[in-house]
């Protein structure tokens, strides 16, 4: 047993049988001899819902995953060219793959046995946007080993929409006869109108960032808290385990003792009998010599 296998293991099971799991490969690998192995897999954390949703996605449906990464690569490549025009064509993909990929989360789900809150749909097609425009984020999805639900709080806004919002930067216009200068006009024009589009786009995800960073410090204490608990509870359970073992063997004492008593009594009870027999053959000798 080594630390990858019991990762493969756990996080392909359903939430609700985690913990129970991941202590028992802990026990095992202490019972072995190997406590820094039992410390690792102790130090593993329940995923959410919506990760281990992500997770069997990744496991059952392993054709898409290389589907996404690409579209994710193209997705960032065209956001640093300023393409605008490629990048509302692969929006509109992105609407779409994502989309098929949560109703097949979804299906997955249903097949187990669960079922996706609306919340836990929401964080994993935020899972998917993280995965499209940033490709840390897509690395980690396609581990398959999410403890929770990834934000694309890095790259690009998660979709461009055609009418509006986004950065647009307009086709070059192809001058008409000799009017060069208006030529030159209208895309200085068009240039300006482009970087202010791209400034404030980046004033925005700037602020989107900090939120973000604030909102992933207040998860990270909270998923602190909640791991110093599950350590907490396991030390107890451990302690518990420890108890009952000593009381089962305080039990196994106390019968073996109650059986010596009994053992003993029996002995003692058998040598009165002995005494007093003894004690009667003395008193008739003792008759015998007096007539």
């Amino acid at each position: 047993m080594d630390l990858q296998s019991v990762v493969d293991e756990l996080y392909g099971v359903v939430p609700e049988r985690f913990t129970a799991l991941r202590n028992d490969r802990a026990a095992q690998a202490r019972k072995a001899g190997d406590r820094r192995l039992a410390d690792q897999i102790r130090g593993l954390r329940r995923p959410t819902l919506s990760a281990w949703a992500s997770n069997l996605l990744v496991r059952e449906q392993a054709e898409q995953v290389e589907p996404l990464l690409r579209l994710g690569e193209s997705l960032r490549r065209a956001h640093r060219d300023l393409d605008g025009e490629q990048l509302r064509e692969l929006s509109r993909q992105q609407h779409a793959l994502v989309a098929t990929l949560t109703r097949q989360a979804r299906h997955l789900v249903a097949a187990a046995g669960k079922t996706m809150s609306e919340a836990a749909q929401r964080e994993l097609e935020a899972t998917l946007h993280a995965v499209l425009a940033d490709a840390d984020a897509a690395q980690q999805w396609a581990s398959g080993r999410l403890t929770k639900p990834l934000t694309a709080d890095a790259g690009f806004p998660a979709s461009v929409p055609e009418a509006a919002g986004g950065v647009r930067v307009p086709a070059p216009r192809r001058p008409r006869g000799g009017g060069d200068t208006s030529a030159r006009q209208r895309r200085d024009r068009a240039l300006d109108h482009a970087r202010r589009e791209v400034r404030d786009a980046e004033r925005e995800l700037a602020a989107v960032r900090e939120h973000a960073e604030r909102a992933h410090r207040g998860a990270a204490e909270a998923a602190r808290v909640v791991q110093d608990l599950e350590r907490h509870i396991d030390a107890l359970t451990e302690q518990i385990n420890d108890t009952r073992a000593r009381l089962r063997r305080a039990n196994a004492d106390e019968r073996a003792a109650q059986d010596q008593l009994r053992h003993c009594d029996e002995q003692v009870q058998q040598a009165e009998r002995r005494v007093e027999t003894a004690a009667e053959r003395l008193q008739g000798l003792t008759g015998e010599d007096a007539g």
